[in-house]
């Protein structure tokens, strides 16, 4: 784990992840050289002053795109306004519920994601999904290749507790898939990114009820092979996905990055001061999530946040991943999931350690690696394709 902040370990979870989705060392360096003394401070002063530098690296990026638009130089300043949104998404998510001017900055991030991709010629797709007289909003990335009339397999990915579908699209794996011959939607499901902060969607423990509503609208989808549909979950996705997987039949195949098999025993070594949180302001953070007006409602929440009962339920391939030294999540939790898939006809736990990286909570210290072995095991799984 790149450790810029020697204290701070929710910091460098942060600058990890930025690093993860294409943030430059050179910018990283300018950003957070002012940031030691900051680092120390408690949350509301230091990510005040965490989110001053972030954004005004955005700005400066901004700028700079505006200067090579007016050139015409449009792949530049796309690579330029998509790198300014990933710094605010960072600054964003560290930030206070209530902090002032906290949802201008994830709009703008959004804009500057979109408009980036698309003077880049990236092929990523805005999409909505009705829900609930309302919409999931997700990113659909089509396979390399893809015919018309072709219909490609394609892998569902889910948010963590705190993470967006650009921060998991940025990461890299809708890349790795599509050179796969597996599409990819990536689902800002209830409880996260557009869902919460936009449409007011708080999470809920029985995500089947929001994940069938993604695979009725798939099956709508003329590209994606209905019967090719898979599941993958980050962190508290490695809950929702066995959860939803369990529970709608038409998922083909699930994997979870970081195996979230008891959340509420989190919860509670959390409350007894024992693992990292993924973000400041956690106790907020987390009844913001959820709906749940304070602590004690929330704790009573986590109570359903479990896989016991569940994980036996699954009858279609599931791959089970785990960082060796996740200080989050317990390794045991990763074999307590792998144990109870007795009734999948292909199962398979996979530790990442030193020898290949990702070693941390969902690999965010290293992911390419743990993303390839991810994208070769569904491409192997649901009919893509492993080389060229």
């Amino acid at each position: 784990m790149f450790k810029y902040f020697p204290t701070n370990y929710v910091w460098n979870l942060s600058v990890d992840l930025a690093i993860e989705m294409g943030a430059r060392i050179g910018e990283i360096e300018e950003m957070c050289a002012p940031l030691q003394d900051a680092a120390k401070a408690p949350d509301a002063a230091g990510t005040q002053a965490f989110r001053e530098t972030w954004v005004r690296m955005a700005d400066k990026l901004c700028v700079l795109a505006e200067e090579d638009e007016g050139r015409g130089r449009l792949l530049s300043a796309g690579e330029k306004y998509r790198r300014a949104g990933l710094y605010l998404t960072t600054a964003e998510r560290l930030q206070a519920l209530n902090a002032p001017g906290r949802l201008e900055i994830y709009r703008r991030s959004l804009d500057l994601f979109l408009k980036g991709s698309r003077l880049m010629g990236d092929k990523v797709q805005r999409v909505e999904i009705p829900y609930e007289g309302k919409h999931l909003s997700a990113l659909y990335y089509p396979a390399d290749g893809l015919q018309p009339g072709a219909r490609a397999p394609i892998l569902v990915q889910l948010n963590g507790l705190d993470s967006t579908k650009e921060m998991k699209y940025l990461v890299g794996l809708p890349a790795w898939l599509a050179k796969r011959g597996v599409s990819s939607l990536l689902v800002d499901q209830p409880g996260t990114g557009e869902a919460l902060r936009l449409q007011g969607l708080t999470a809920r423990f029985d995500a089947e009820h929001w994940a069938s509503r993604v695979v009725d609208w798939l099956e709508t989808h003329t590209d994606v092979d209905p019967k090719r549909i898979g599941c993958e979950g980050v962190s508290l996705g490695g809950y929702y996905c066995p959860r939803a997987v369990a529970f709608e039949p038409r998922f083909a195949a699930g994997v979870v990055w970081g195996a979230n098999h008891d959340w509420r025993d989190v919860q509670k070594r959390r409350l007894a001061r024992e693992g990292n949180l993924p973000v400041p302001h956690y106790w907020a953070h987390v009844c913001w999530v959820w709906g749940a007006k304070d602590t004690d409602e929330f704790m009573k929440i986590a109570e359903n946040v479990h896989l016991d009962g569940v994980v036996e339920k699954i009858r279609v391939p599931f791959l089970v991943t785990h960082g060796e030294k996740d200080s989050q999540i317990p390794l045991k939790w990763a074999h307590c999931t792998y144990e109870q898939l007795v009734n999948s006809p292909k199962r398979e736990l996979k530790i990442f350690t030193e020898r290949e990286g990702g070693v941390q909570h969902s690999s965010f210290d290293n992911g390419i690696n743990a993303g390839h072995y991810i994208a070769d095991w569904v491409a192997e799984t649901l009919g893509g394709r492993t080389a060229i």
